[in-house]
């Protein structure tokens, strides 16, 4: 009989091997690390290819208006819009603006729900890049009285 430790252990090195031999790309490619170390909002859509940003009715955000714990906010983003390639959440006064990525295609239905960390009250972005390369997005100010980012 094999012990716990050993199926885990037997699990790394699978799985190991199979990173290796690449049949795991997306997880290499889902991370844009230029992306996520962005200070704002236009760094981050240059990373991730996304032309300048346009205010639509069409994309959504939600989230409290007032958080009263920073350490964890929760935030909503939906867009009806078909052709959308990715939807991103971006906190302007965070140290790294970009909070997610959600990349879409036309089968999925594109309406997400995270949790952040904000340090202060700021203005949260969501951005539909769509694949033309136009960003449409949507703002709503958080205000946090305590803050989540070490404060």
């Amino acid at each position: 009989m094999q012990t716990r430790r050993e199926t885990l252990k037997h699990s790394a090195k699978v799985i190991s091997l199979l990173a290796a031999t690449g049949l795991f790309p997306h997880y290499a490619l889902a991370y844009n690390k230029t992306a996520f170390e962005a200070k704002n909002l236009a760094e981050a859509l240059k990373a991730l290819g996304g032309g300048a940003p346009v205010a639509s009715k069409d994309v959504t955000i939600g989230g409290p208006d007032i958080a009263e714990n920073g350490a964890v906010v929760p935030l909503t983003v939906s867009t009806s819009l078909s052709g959308v390639k990715q939807l991103l959440l971006l906190v302007e006064k965070n140290p790294a603006a970009l909070v997610a990525v959600f990349n879409v295609t036309d089968s999925v239905e594109v309406n997400f729900g995270t949790r952040s960390k904000m340090g202060q009250t700021s203005d949260v972005y969501a951005v539909a890049v769509m694949a033309d390369g136009r960003a449409l997005f949507a703002k709503k100010e958080v205000k946090v009285t305590l803050g989540g980012c070490g404060g």
